[in-house]
């Protein structure tokens, strides 16, 4: 896939005030400071299309920008941060739970992973929420320029056997480097795939 255009078009707190187009959404959520909003300008290749910040709980709002006038991509605050209020972060939760219970133009959610890190339970529990729930996901492992392969393939296996405890089938999953631009095209073609997928009526390619 080539992006020709991607611009901000709303920000919500209410999944009933996005956008009223048919259009399909690809949400883009993770533990706070997992490199989300440099993966989406990586994606996009647009400076600062999402804001990043050295300070975690930038994002706090639903924000939806227009890609190619063809689909949505969808940036959700983050979860697991700690250092804001708890009625802050009760609210935070309900808005992006009922998102993801409700809104019917969720296609795909990209799960994004620090693969620096071995797996940790806050988002070994997110997944299962989804995948309980019968939301499509994907999971991204970011940051892999910041250490040797041999780690990322040991993070990421260890990630694996993990969900393998629960999932008979485990989710498709990519590495990518916000810094290198690895991993941007295989993230953009499995959105392609899915989109293809959703004209033809047909289950989307795994091997995008």
């Amino acid at each position: 896939m080539i992006v020709r255009s991607a611009s901000f078009v709303v920000s919500n707190t209410d999944y009933r005030k996005c956008p009223a187009t048919r259009l399909p959404e690809y949400a883009f959520i993770g533990r706070s400071n997992v490199g989300k909003s440099s993966l989406i300008n990586m994606l996009t290749n647009v400076k600062d299309l999402a804001k990043t910040s050295g300070q975690p709980g930038k994002t706090q709002l639903i924000n939806h920008f227009i890609i190619n006038n063809e689909w949505y991509l969808v940036d959700l605050p983050g979860y697991g941060y700690a250092r804001t209020s708890k009625s802050a972060r009760e609210r935070w939760q309900k808005m992006i739970n009922d998102y993801f219970l409700h809104r019917e133009q969720l296609v795909n959610t990209f799960v994004l992973i620090d693969s620096r890190i071995p797996p940790q339970r806050i988002d070994l529990e997110f997944i299962s929420f989804l995948g309980r729930n019968g939301v499509p996901l994907s999971i991204i492992f970011t940051k892999t320029d910041k250490q040797k392969q041999r780690e990322t393939a040991a993070n990421v296996a260890a990630f694996k056997k993990a969900l393998s405890e629960e999932w008979e089938e485990l989710p498709f999953m990519l590495l990518t480097s916000s810094a290198t631009g690895y991993g941007r095209d295989k993230v953009l073609d499995h959105i392609d795939s899915i989109n293809l997928s959703l004209k033809n009526g047909t289950e989307p390619s795994i091997d995008s």
